[in-house]
């Protein structure tokens, strides 16, 4: 253990090699410290605040202090790697997000977690007189890294609800005058992020969907309607201009909408 200073006693890293394949259960208990939990080799359950996680290679676990758990290991050749440590070794621009957050899983960024984990081991192992600086910025590094990518996940999650929002709004009002900022300013983002992201949860273009909502009700107005003028037809479904609707029309089925009504004419 690292113990050049009153402060590095606040530090401890541990490995746990487990080669023999056993069935264990710890005891629920609770630290006065931040626990970190990464698991390299096996598998385990991790019981924390009334929740069950399976933790799996390259998965990381966060622990604050004061929060009761326990681990799980059923026939499992494991190898661990456990710190233990305060609050000092840990951004106070991050610590909201770890109080919420216990288990990360990110396979692109599993290589960089354990790589900032062998850094501190070497540290832990050969320690000199910047040591307990130099775990603090491995600390840092690590939280703050982890702490990015869950929020970059939870933005693309509320990307995906207002997204999902903006689908079922147009479906109900395809047939109206709708624009892209108006439906970007409905969720408080500018049209090129709201564009951004619909394309990429959706794999269309906004107007690309808009059109295909109202080309596909007017090709049913057209099979229904075989004498409606087109003109009708197309403000009807949502289009302003029928040159336009036209043109968007034959570029999906291949035909005019005149020439479509006429192949659905009965008789």
């Amino acid at each position: 253990m690292y113990d050049n200073t009153e402060r590095g006693k606040e530090f401890y890293f541990h490995r746990d090699a487990v080669t023999q394949k056993v069935n264990y259960t710890n005891r629920k208990h609770y630290h006065h410290y931040f626990e970190i939990y990464y698991i390299d080799e096996g598998s385990c359950c991790y019981f924390i605040d009334n929740k069950s996680y399976q933790i799996l290679p390259g998965d990381i676990i966060f622990v604050p202090a004061g929060v009761v758990h326990n681990t799980e290991y059923k026939n499992s050749i494991h190898t661990r790697l456990l710190i233990n440590c305060t609050d000092w070794f840990m951004p106070d621009s991050v610590k909201f997000l770890f109080s919420e957050t216990y288990h990360f899983r990110n396979r692109e960024l599993s290589h960089k977690i354990k790589d900032l984990l062998l850094q501190i081991e070497e540290e832990y192992k050969n320690p000199d007189s910047y040591s307990l600086e130099s775990f603090r910025s491995y600390m840092y590094r690590l939280f703050i890294l982890v702490a990015k990518s869950v929020e970059l996940n939870t933005a693309k999650k509320n990307d995906k609800h207002y997204i999902e929002d903006a689908i079922e709004f147009l479906q109900g009002n395809y047939t109206s005058n709708i624009t892209l900022p108006e439906v970007a300013g409905r969720y408080f983002v500018s049209p090129e992020h709201f564009s951004r992201i619909f394309k990429r949860e959706t794999g269309f273009n906004f107007s690309e969907y808009l059109n295909l909502l109202r080309l596909k009700r007017a090709e049913t107005l057209l099979r229904q309607l075989n004498t409606a003028p087109i003109t009708q037809v197309a403000q009807s479904c949502g289009f302003n201009d029928s040159n336009y609707f036209s043109v968007q029309f034959k570029k999906l089925y291949g035909v005019s909408p005149k020439k479509f009504q006429g192949m659905n004419k009965e008789g």
